[in-house]
């Protein structure tokens, strides 16, 4: 039995800061050598931060990032490092250098390359071929391997583990989505038992444009037994006593047979430290999963936070309506932010009701954001009296109600212009997905914090917010009021939509489950249901490929996950 010292880096890098990524790792592997571990592990792609999609087509910015690995290597030391870059031989790799001792002593290539969903990695990089070489660490055999390379039954892990590896180390940049983590958990735990095994999956944090990172980091033994979890969108670096046994018996025991393979090479990396068997133990613990709903919230309170702040910004402004999408952005805003850097404001038109005005004022309150009311009637009334001679005959409808969002729009942007503020738009996924929004109008702006959560996860997530504090922050009435866009008289979702209840398992099924009206027929939905949702769904696309980016947190969003033609007469 050994014991290696492991410390987990659950760190979250900024695409294309390649200075300051390399200046956070050689400042995480300086704690690491402080407290005597004998291997540090850094996430996938951590030199360039993760995705950083079409820089990779930029010969220089390979050549800096190879540059910054350099810095990151000449700072190592007695500890090892596992940190993730892009190598550039014949190809473009994802690779995982393995540094110490001042120098680059092994490099890993990613093999299995996803290319599905938010995934576009065949794009830029070709597959590392086979097994190499094990690296010796601390007395351990170690074998490194890289995200999509732990999700195949057959893959890179079974490969060293039957060629020798008592260890082996995944490095990850693995996008959130709702339940993804207990898929991973079950995933690791088997791949560990299964090679027989000591597995460490080491994640980053963090949002990037519309992805969010979770960390969550893993460790488990042989048996596929969870020994070690880090919390949930938090930067975190852990230290880690990993007992590993000598797994060769277990291997020879095991009822499946045994694998032939041919032994690696072993690169001897790091020497055994000689305190270490009599070093006090230390262990992170397992950190409990949040609730669904919580997990969720936490999602896009991190992706708001470093939308806002890695671009740039540090203020936002919310248009509040009084309704339950706008409350919940703000509260997430602030969340995010804090107060202080959060700016609401009410834009009444002839149609607002006394208690959205009121609702909107309240919800300021309670969270102590700045609080402005701009009312729209002035500019309503001059874009009709504009319009009058063109349209005269014409009955009023829908362009008249979409001016007063068009209008709000505009004074967001302004105050965006003018203030600096990034404008954080309010539509959900149901909304996005039929196309209920007004192009220009309630779409404009710079980040689309609930783009991706339906509107009966909207109702879960004001619930649980308010419950999470000391008091709470939505007023009962948003959560209890018909929805309602108060654009003419009397105005419910309901009279354009069905409700929400019945419309989200329909969008669920023909947006995230793929399947066609004729499917989703036979399935037991109402035919005439899903002819008209699908209709819309796929009228809107239009519409979708103009707005902003926002959160994902479920497994297909649109954009990156669902890139559909605009124009497209299959039905």
């Amino acid at each position: 039995m050994v014991r290696l010292r492991v410390a987990l880096c659950q760190m979250n890098p900024v695409v294309g800061d390649l200075a300051g990524n390399a200046g956070r790792i050689v400042e995480a592997l300086g704690v690491a050598e402080d407290a005597g571990a004998d291997l540090a592990v850094f996430p996938e792609l951590a030199v360039t931060g993760y995705p950083p999609e079409d820089l990779l087509l930029k010969p220089g910015f390979v050549a800096d990032n190879l540059a910054a690995l350099s810095k990151v290597a000449a700072a190592s030391g007695r500890c090892a490092a596992v940190v993730g870059h892009v190598d550039e031989q014949l190809d473009l790799y994802n690779a995982a250098a393995i540094c110490a001792h001042g120098e680059v002593r092994g490099v890993y290539h990613k093999q299995l390359l996803p290319n599905y969903g938010v995934f576009d990695e065949e794009r830029y990089f070709a597959p590392g071929q086979g097994a190499t070489q094990l690296f010796g660490i601390g007395g351990v055999r170690v074998g490194v391997s890289i995200c999509e390379d732990a999700w195949s039954p057959a893959g890179p892990i079974a490969r060293q583990a039957a060629a020798g590896a008592e260890l082996v180390v995944n490095i990850n940049a693995s996008p959130y989505h709702m339940d993804r983590l207990v898929e991973r958990k079950q995933m690791l735990a088997t791949r560990a038992a299964d090679a027989s095994c000591c597995l460490v999956y080491l994640n980053c944090v963090g949002g990037q444009d519309e992805l969010v990172f979770d960390g969550a980091s893993l460790v488990f033994d042989s048996e596929g037994r969870l020994l070690a979890a880090l919390p949930q969108f938090r930067e975190e670096l852990a230290i880690v006593d990993l007992d590993v046994p000598a797994v060769f018996r277990k291997r020879l025991l095991d009822p499946r047979g045994h694998q032939t393979a041919a032994p690696l090479p072993v690169t001897e990396v790091t020497a055994t430290p000689a305190q270490r068997r009599d070093a006090p133990r230390r262990s992170v613990g397992i950190a409990e999963p949040l609730p669904l709903d919580e997990e969720v919230y936490r999602a896009l309170v991190t992706g708001t936070r470093d939308y806002v702040r890695k671009n740039g910004f540090s203020d936002v402004v919310v248009g509040l309506s009084g309704g339950i999408d706008s409350s919940l952005v703000a509260v997430i805003a602030a969340d995010a932010l804090g107060a202080g850097h959060v700016h609401g404001v009410s834009m009444p038109s002839r149609y607002s009701s006394e208690g959205s005005r009121s609702d909107a004022a309240a919800l300021a309150a309670a969270l102590g954001i700045d609080f402005r009311r701009i009312p729209i009637e002035p500019a309503h009334a001059a874009f009709l009296e504009m319009l009058a001679p063109s349209t005269a005959g014409v009955p009023e409808g829908l362009t008249e109600e979409n001016i007063q969002s068009r209008v709000r729009g505009v004074l967001l942007m302004a105050l965006s212009n003018k203030l600096g503020w990034l404008v954080l738009t309010t539509g959900n996924k149901s909304e996005a997905a039929v196309g209920y929004s007004t192009l220009y109008g309630d779409t404009a702006g710079g980040f689309a914090v609930i783009k991706d959560v339906p509107k009966t996860l909207v109702y879960r997530l004001c619930r649980w917010r308010n419950g999470a504090g000391p008091v709470p922050v939505i007023p009962e009435a948003v959560l209890t009021k018909a929805p309602s866009a108060e654009l003419r008289p009397d105005q419910r979702d309901d009279q354009s939509l069905p409700p929400y209840e019945v419309l989200d398992p329909v969008l669920l099924a023909y947006v995230e489950g793929d399947l066609t009206a004729a499917e989703l027929i036979e399935s037991g939905y109402d035919e005439d249901l899903v002819e008209r949702v699908v209709r819309l769904v796929d009228l809107a696309e239009y519409k979708r490929r103009q707005t902003p980016p926002g959160v994902r947190v479920t497994p297909k969003a649109f954009g990156r996950d669902r890139r559909m033609p605009i124009t497209n007469r299959y039905r």
